[in-house]
């Protein structure tokens, strides 16, 4: 990876999603702006903020997506990202572990 960049994969594929409640919503379904959550798999050397197997919330619509060895990945830039879930947290016991 160059520079500010992030390949991350998504959590969870294109097509048909379920509610909370059961109900299956059809892949052509109309929805709201909605983003997503994905795990990192690799950053650049510029990357500050996130690092391999943090998750962090994207916007699908702003996406370039690469395929490597038949799997499909996200490429972006570091800015592009809107929150990180991590694990990580320096001495913050009592954190959420979500930078936004």
């Amino acid at each position: 990876m160059l520079h500010d960049r992030v390949l991350v994969r998504t959590d969870i594929p294109e097509g048909e999603r379920r509610s909370s409640g059961g109900i299956v919503i059809p892949a052509t379904a109309a929805v709201g702006r909605r983003l997503a959550w994905a795990e990192v798999v690799a950053v650049g050397q510029n990357v500050r903020t996130v690092e391999v197997g943090d998750r962090v919330l994207y916007d699908p619509e702003d996406r370039a997506e690469v395929e490597v060895r038949g799997v499909a990945y996200v490429l972006m830039r570091e800015r592009d990202l809107h929150a990180v879930a991590a694990e990580r947290l320096e001495g913050a016991e009592d954190a959420t572990g979500l930078y936004l």
